[in-house]
């Protein structure tokens, strides 16, 4: 009964705390003078650009740089302030993208993204700085530009882009800059840019690697073209989960603002057909060539068969977010919260926890009783990590009264690899190791530093 109680009232703080979050992500938005649900499935058509005929001084004396280019000069610097360029996410790539084409001289300047800036977006959306923590990034982003250069029009949206309203808004903007990290919103972006006739200036950005190009433009491939279908959804990493150096996605984005410039300016594209990597670790650029654009292509081709806007998140099976995933491989027998492992803990029952993180997380911080054998080295079978897995689990055996079997609590940082661990050791057990009943703890160590430690680091 006592623990039935104790069980209570944690989950009760644990709401408490969950309020407490709420009201105060409500009263920054609130502060952000900009709703959400005002401008979900909203967008205000825009008025026309006014057309300039001549460079007043000031437009001479600023842009004078850039002006002394043969390839851009008077005509190519009145074509930037004509053009309007939509850019879709204000982190990573988008933060250098609008601070270049803002600088440059575009003429107007749409900054759309749902988020609010957190404290691990700062080593690479550099945009934004500490005192913006809790503001949408769309108006975080847009106060910095207008400091750059205010004669550049500067429209934030802070919405989430959806099939309701994404045609709607791409349709009033002369060239759109993909700078999502997500799947759905990536095809989202590219069918609307075919169905609207728009440019689609795309990059991506992990790790220590970086990719460019352009779709739908000069008569090249659209993004369909090159994937007709999307990749299953737990075979796609992001830099949350997969981690960036900062400065990869900025030089990504510089090329992002690059290859804007020119289409704008009228020098055109080189990438229309071509996809550019980058290799930061090896400081490495590669071109190759794409395949032209297909006459079967659900979207571009001859007989298209999207002529509207889908539901993506439904066509790709996952969320139209770069936050950190949650997959649900595993029955809910084979899964335990992080209270329940926590009790397990307290009333010292015989069992092994393994952490399957890389090496790399685990120095940032681990459970002092975990063993750490990474997903990779599973699902490899690494013979000195089976062996390590062995040798574990038949020292924790000796500890136990009864010759049942070992349970076997698997964590990461999310509960998403600790989920296909447990795929693995099932297969496993009986064969290479003991037998064993593996479980995954859900939420992974996220929810140990939310539910269990405050103090437990978070990354």
């Amino acid at each position: 009964m006592e623990a039935e109680v104790s069980d209570l009232k944690a989950r009760l703080a644990e709401k408490e705390k969950e309020i407490t979050a709420l009201k105060n992500k409500l009263t920054r938005l609130e502060k952000s003078h900009t709703s959400v649900l005002e401008l979900r499935d909203k967008v205000t058509p825009l008025t026309p650009l006014t057309a300039k005929d001549a460079l007043c001084n000031d437009d001479i004396m600023r842009y004078s740089r850039q002006l002394l280019l043969p390839e851009l000069g008077v005509r190519g610097q009145l074509n930037l302030s004509k053009t309007s360029v939509l850019v879709v996410g204000c982190g990573g790539l988008g933060c250098p993208l609008a601070q270049y084409l803002a600088a440059a001289g575009v003429g107007r300047l749409g900054l759309l993204d749902y988020d609010e800036v957190e404290l691990s977006n700062l080593h690479r959306q550099v945009l934004h700085g500490e005192e913006n923590q809790g503001q949408a990034k769309a108006l975080s982003a847009a106060a910095a530009v207008r400091r750059l250069n205010s004669t550049v029009e500067c429209v934030p949206y802070h919405l989430q882009l959806s099939s309701e309203n994404a045609l709607q808004l791409i349709q009033q903007y002369d060239i759109v800059a993909d700078c999502s990290d997500n799947v759905p919103t990536r095809y989202l972006v590219n069918d609307a840019c075919v169905l609207a006739g728009k440019p689609l200036v795309s990059a991506s950005a992990l790790r220590m690697e970086g990719q460019l190009t352009v779709y739908n433009y000069g008569g090249g491939p659209c993004y369909r073209c090159l994937y007709p279908a999307p990749p299953p959804p737990e075979t796609v990493t992001n830099c949350s989960d997969g981690g960036v150096l900062g400065v990869v996605p900025g030089i990504m984005g510089c090329f992002q603002a690059l290859e804007v410039l020119k289409i704008a300016s009228g020098q055109g594209s080189s990438c229309g057909q071509r996809l550019m990597m980058f290799d930061a670790e090896r400081t490495r650029f590669m071109s190759i060539k794409l395949r032209p654009k297909q006459a079967g292509c659900a979207v571009c081709g001859e007989n298209p068969t999207v002529t509207r806007l889908v539901d993506y998140e439904a066509f790709c099976g996952s969320a139209a977010t770069d936050k950190c995933r949650r997959l649900a491989l595993l029955p809910s027998d084979q899964r335990i919260t992080v209270q329940d492992y926590k009790s397990i803990l307290d009333t010292a029952v015989p069992h092994l926890l393994l952490d399957v993180r890389p090496l790399v997380e685990v120095d940032i911080c681990h459970l002092p009783t975990s063993l750490n054998i990474p997903l990779s080295s599973l699902e490899k079978r690494k013979s000195e990590h089976i062996r390590l897995l062995q040798e574990r689990i038949g020292q924790v055996k000796q500890q136990m009264a009864s010759c049942c079997r070992l349970p076997v609590f698997v964590i990461c940082k999310l509960g998403n690899d600790s989920q296909r661990a447990v795929q693995v050791l099932e297969k496993m057990s009986g064969s290479e190791v003991d037998d064993i009943t593996a479980k995954d703890i859900c939420g992974g160590l996220t929810a140990w530093a939310h539910r269990i430690d405050p103090n437990f680091p978070l990354y």
